[in-house]
């Protein structure tokens, strides 16, 4: 069921992005719009890994650079019983964490410099083993796809906004469809990153719980999952995160974008207290 979900909020974001196309350039805008679509999906498969942690400039780590953390991965992709992912640090204090790639045998997992200044051990491990669980839920591939698509819509919407301010405006005037012109540019300007941003929502949100759970049982540490949390929501509460694309927000642990009001709104992740009571449950549970 989560798999024909995902498949079909993926496949009305393509069709929202051949919609666009065609409102842009008509019939030839709407097969460029596919081909791109075709491409980025393709793309998204065979190099989201390298796509994304080159956004966020994050660099591979030995066990001599950061040993801690290598051994804490190592340790639990052998309990999950898959293959050890490659490890990735991100130059920014803003504590988060993500993983990528198109399956458990071409996986990476990145961390910032600031998680791994404010957590302790059990909740690294925590979060780590949630990002894991993401990998091994093959969560990752649907979600650089979405956040290909996504950003490939704020593409066209960019192009909108140029074509409006700068391409065939004196044409349109003179055969009057300037008017035409304008609500074609608000429609993609105000309805695109709202359809991106719900998309995202209903792919993640639910994939998140299940992450939380999947993570909280391998490492049988659920109440430090839910602390590390609170601390990343607190702290990204304070200050967002450098950079940060919307259109890869739903990848991190937690929102990099939430000290934003109207990302607060549009949040691609579920309410972290309510994350957090599910935690809670499931370590009475344990």
């Amino acid at each position: 069921m989560a798999t024909l979900k995902t498949a079909f909020f993926l496949t009305l974001l393509t069709l929202f992005f051949i919609f666009i196309g065609g409102l842009l350039g008509g019939q030839h805008g709407m097969v460029m719009a596919l081909v791109l679509a075709l491409v980025m999906n393709l793309g998204a498969y065979w190099f989201s890994d390298k796509i994304v942690l080159a956004m966020y400039r994050a660099r591979p780590v030995t066990e001599e650079e950061a040993p801690d953390l290598i051994r804490t991965v190592r340790h639990l992709a052998q309990l999950a019983d898959m293959p050890m992912p490659k490890v990735y640090i991100i130059p920014t204090d803003v504590p988060n964490a993500f993983a990528t790639g198109r399956s458990p045998n071409h996986a990476a997992v990145a961390a910032t410099e600031g998680i791994l200044r404010i957590l302790n051990q059990e909740e690294l491990e925590g979060v780590l083993a949630h990002e894991l669980s993401h990998v091994r839920n093959r969560d990752v591939l649907i979600g650089t796809i979405a956040a290909a698509m996504a950003g490939a819509i704020y593409f066209l919407i960019d192009m909108a906004r140029w074509s409006f301010l700068f391409g065939g405006s004196r044409d349109d005037r003179e055969r009057g469809n300037g008017g035409l012109q304008m609500i074609t540019f608000l429609i993609i300007s105000i309805v695109g990153p709202l359809v991106a941003m719900m998309i995202q929502m209903a792919i993640s949100r639910s994939r998140e719980y299940q992450a939380d759970e999947s993570g909280a049982r391998l490492c049988r540490k659920p109440l430090a999952l839910a602390s590390a949390l609170e601390k990343l929501q607190a702290a990204t509460g304070r200050r967002p995160m450098p950079g940060a694309n919307p259109a890869t927000a739903h990848l991190f642990i937690v929102n990099p974008l939430s000290g934003q009001a109207l990302m607060n709104l549009f949040s691609t992740h579920p309410p972290t207290e309510r994350r957090v009571e599910v935690l809670h449950s499931i370590a009475r549970q344990m």
